[in-house]
């Protein structure tokens, strides 16, 4: 009995591996982004060299025009400017990001590029936890944390209106 039940717990562990790996549950569009920063910058053990990296974090982000970078599109309560568009195409949000200094510049279009595409209710509902895990946000002065804030909520507020209207 005790063979049985070891070669049945054997064999349970063998399918369950099988199905995930064939057959793996759907990911949101965020926690499939933050798992490529989390792979990508998780192997930087110096802190300070990853928020190096992250600063010149590239996305897919369509620029703003200069026409853009306007009173109308600055995200308030950030101490650098920032500038966020933000639209709906084919039931999915679109941003777009510009910032005055090349750090925010970095975290905010990784920030944007985490949400780009995705639903809005992916936008509302999944934390960008990556920034944290990675300590990103440890080393950044209280303003620039504030600021990252203030972006985080001005994605959700779009997102929000989106899934009302």
């Amino acid at each position: 009995m005790w063979l049985l039940s070891k070669l049945l717990r054997a064999s349970c562990t063998k399918l369950f591996e099988f199905l995930i790996s064939n057959f793996p549950l759907p990911m949101s569009l965020p926690i499939e982004r933050q798992e490529v920063i989390r792979r990508t910058l998780g192997g930087i053990a110096d802190p300070h060299e990853r928020l190096s990296v992250a600063m010149g974090w590239k996305t897919d982000l369509q620029p703003l025009t200069e026409e853009e970078r306007t009173e109308e599109y600055r995200v308030r309560g950030c101490v650098s400017r920032v500038w966020l568009a933000a639209e709906m195409q084919g039931g999915r949000c679109r941003f777009r990001m510009d910032a005055e200094s090349p750090l925010v510049r970095g975290l905010v279009g990784m920030l944007c590029g985490i949400y780009d595409g995705a639903t809005p209710e992916e936008v509302a509902m999944e934390e960008p936890v990556v920034m944290e895990e990675l300590g990103l946000l440890k080393n950044l002065s209280p303003t620039r944390q504030n600021g990252l804030a203030a972006v985080r909520r001005a994605l959700v507020e779009f997102a929000s209106k989106e899934m009302v209207g």
